[in-house]
């Protein structure tokens, strides 16, 4: 009897708990808040072993990968049936991150909150009608969404990005999508189930290791992914070549940019010139451009003391081979004069708004010296933010309204914030921003202008970082020269995930933390294991950081300074507890494909502006810079068959066809031959531009 009224108790506790009144939260029969519930209103189910693996090894992955535990879509039909319903393919597109994110938020119907993410709980703002049924978004994931997406699925994004986000996220600490549950802050089921972990117990909770993926580098200054979902890495050499690193490990032969003559490298340590850094479009898949930044001589700048320009084009991928620059489409963007071989910087990122940024430092520049070089350094120690997706054929960018000197007297419009030093590898966070909506980009730069002391900075639109404060000073570490990294975002190890992983150049590497304390930043030494816990150890000088698709982190080292040694390799960053490459964290490898856009296809004459306008070259115009140009125009029935290039008719020589050889008064005969070599030549002319358009 006294077993029948606990059962009897629990059995009312439980029906109140679900029902919820006014002081659990609920009214008027609502459930309530703080119960999980699917989105009918029914209870989410515990995964089983078996459901577990049958989605696993399917290739509806997506959505068990994100809720490996507790789901209220507890097996493999169910989850397919959510990706591939009928009004989820509304919204498709060829991109391959806004298709992982439309993947991910279509499987928001699968979240044991999923009656939390799609209803306002009571209290909260009046949700809007939503289609095609968005989740309520956690805020920087709503920014997120919103840059990668919009120019893929344009009938998604009626609105600015502030007015979209306050309808579909949240910025409280309540429960949002990907169930990121701010109040507890614990950890999210986002990036799999612990128990699949291949613990290793020898190890240090903070040790990590090393695994060397390629060797015999000839001096590496950086290593890029492109984000087409082909899993390249693209390895940039000072002495100015870039190699492919295909998915397999394996090196192509051919190297993918060869601006070797182009570009002036140092040969001593200390000196930074040579090719500087590379950065991929980011709707690259579709317009194949990509921009890149090294040092030159002075060419067009022969007047001066400059010691070489640091400057930054714009190149194209090749139509016929993905694996190579077509070098002919080279577009300059800006030229910078520099005075002195350190302090340089050159780094190129691009923002998920699509912006591209440019890291310059000092120069080691005085301000005898800017008066010297009569403001040619305008740019020296600042941020630039331009806009490269712009349709003007006359400037390859145009200055965004939203920087901070858009209408300055006093300023270059295209600076950003300025007072930087010696910038190293800088980052975006693209998975966080603070109250104000700003992006979270960290750089490392030298204290002073004479000093190899670092600091950390967090890039903050119009700011003076002679007087800023940095997040983090190094000095007190005994650091050497720093070198900048990236914001950890990979799926191989959860004890790193949104880290900002950096070292400097004795190969001290460290890990920054965002806290919730006094201090918003928490430093601590990331410790590598040795060769023999780890089979493989860092060795040489750290020159730079890299990351790939996956957001897993690499390292470039080298042993000698000289840029024509071979000593130079790649790492990659593993955490010793969990397996290289877990089975949630996987990702379908593409083919690299081949420029589709029509302006690409047909613009014969000319190069295609990010947006697709084909620009003509000189000589050239026409809707694809088909149609040549000659000056003056041909004459008697002459065609311009090339720029200034006239195919005259029989009778008739000279530049224009100005001159006849027989005269101007022909006989009948000749008036009908002339008619007939008329129409051959209108032929061949057609037959001619019939071929190229095919070509």
């Amino acid at each position: 009897m006294k077993h029948l009224k606990i059962v009897l108790v629990l059995a009312i506790a439980a029906n109140v708990w679900e029902c919820g009144d006014s002081r659990f939260g609920g009214e008027n029969g609502e459930v309530s808040p703080r119960r999980r519930r699917c989105y009918d209103g029914s209870l989410p189910r515990r995964m089983k072993k078996r459901d577990r693996k049958l989605s696993l090894d399917s290739g509806n992955e997506v959505c068990h990968r994100l809720y490996p535990r507790v789901s209220c879509c507890p097996n493999r039909r169910a989850a397919f049936q959510i990706l591939h319903r009928r009004d989820a393919r509304t919204f498709s597109t060829n991109n391959t991150e806004c298709s992982r994110l439309l993947e991910e938020l279509r499987c928001a119907r699968c979240s044991p909150n999923a009656q939390m993410l799609f209803h306002a709980p009571h209290g909260a703002a009046a949700m809007p009608t939503r289609e095609p049924d968005l989740p309520l978004l956690c805020h920087d994931y709503c920014r997120e969404f919103y840059y990668t997406c919009r120019g893929h699925v344009p009938e998604l994004f009626q609105a600015d990005v502030d007015e979209f986000c306050q309808f579909y996220s949240r910025k409280d600490e309540g429960l949002c999508f990907p169930d990121f549950q701010r109040v507890r802050r614990t950890d999210s089921n986002y990036l799999g189930d612990e128990n699949i972990e291949d613990m290793n117990r020898k190890h240090k909770h903070n040790c990590y290791c090393v695994q060397e993926v390629i060797s015999e580098l000839r001096q590496p200054v950086g290593v890029v992914h492109c984000g087409d979902g082909s899993h390249r890495l693209f390895i940039l050499e000072k002495e100015g070549f870039v190699r492919i690193l295909t998915h397999s490990m394996e090196l192509v032969k051919e190297p993918f940019l060869d601006i070797h003559k182009l570009v002036q490298s140092g040969m001593k340590a200390g000196d930074e010139r040579g090719l500087l850094s590379l950065a991929f479009h980011p709707n690259y898949r579709k317009n194949g451009k990509l921009y890149v930044s090294y040092t030159t001589n002075q060419e067009r700048w022969a007047i001066g003391p400059h010691d070489h320009i640091l400057r930054v084009v714009e190149y194209t991928v090749s139509r016929k081979n993905p694996n190579q620059v077509d070098t002919r489409t080279v577009r300059v963007l800006m030229e910078v004069a520099e005075l002195h071989r350190k302090h340089l910087g050159g780094q190129l990122l691009f923002n998920p708004d699509g912006l591209l940024h440019i890291f310059l430092g000092d120069g080691m520049i005085t301000l005898d010296d800017m008066e010297e070089m009569d403001g040619l350094s305008d740019f020296t120690g600042a941020v630039l933010r331009v806009d490269v997706d712009t349709d003007s054929c006359a400037s390859p960018y145009s200055i965004p309204k939203s920087n901070p000197y858009f209408n300055s007297t006093n300023q270059p419009p295209e600076i950003f914030a300025h007072g930087l030093h010696d910038p190293g590898r800088c980052a975006v966070d693209r998975h966080y921003s603070d109250t104000n909506g700003s992006l979270l980009i960290l750089c490392t730069d030298s204290s002073g202008r004479n000093t190899s002391t670092g600091r950390i900075l967090q890039i903050v639109k119009g700011k003076d970082y002679e007087n800023e404060p940095s997040i983090f000073d190094l000095k007190s570490m005994g650091m050497s020269t720093p070198v900048g990294g990236f914001v950890y975002k990979g799926c191989q190890s959860r004890r790193l995930h949104g880290s900002y992983v950096f070292g400097d150049r004795n190969g001290n590497l460290q890990i920054l933390q965002r806290s919730g304390g006094e201090q918003p930043w928490q430093e601590r030494s990331l410790c590598l294991g040795s060769g023999t816990s780890c089979g493989a150890s860092l060795q040489g000088n750290v020159l730079s950081f890299g990351e790939d698709e996956l957001g897993e982190v690499y390292i470039l080292t080298s042993s000698k300074s000289v840029a024509q040694s071979h000593s130079g390799k790649l790492y990659k960053l593993l955490d010793p507890k969990r397996p290289p490459m877990p089975k949630e964290c996987r990702r379908p490898v593409e083919a690299p494909e081949m420029l589709s856009s029509s302006c690409s296809r047909q613009c014969k004459n000319g190069h295609c502006t990010p947006t697709g306008i084909c620009c003509c070259t000189p000589g050239w115009e026409g809707p694809f810079c088909r149609v040549a140009k000659c000056e003056p125009s041909c004459r008697n029935g002459g065609v311009c068959v090339e720029p200034n290039k006239c195919l005259c008719k029989s009778g008739f020589s000279g530049a224009q066809c100005e001159r006849g050889e027989r005269g101007l008064e022909q006989a009948d005969g000749d008036k009908s031959k002339d008619g007939i070599l008329d129409h051959l030549i209108d032929m061949t002319y057609y037959l001619l531009d019939l071929t190229s358009y095919i070509v």
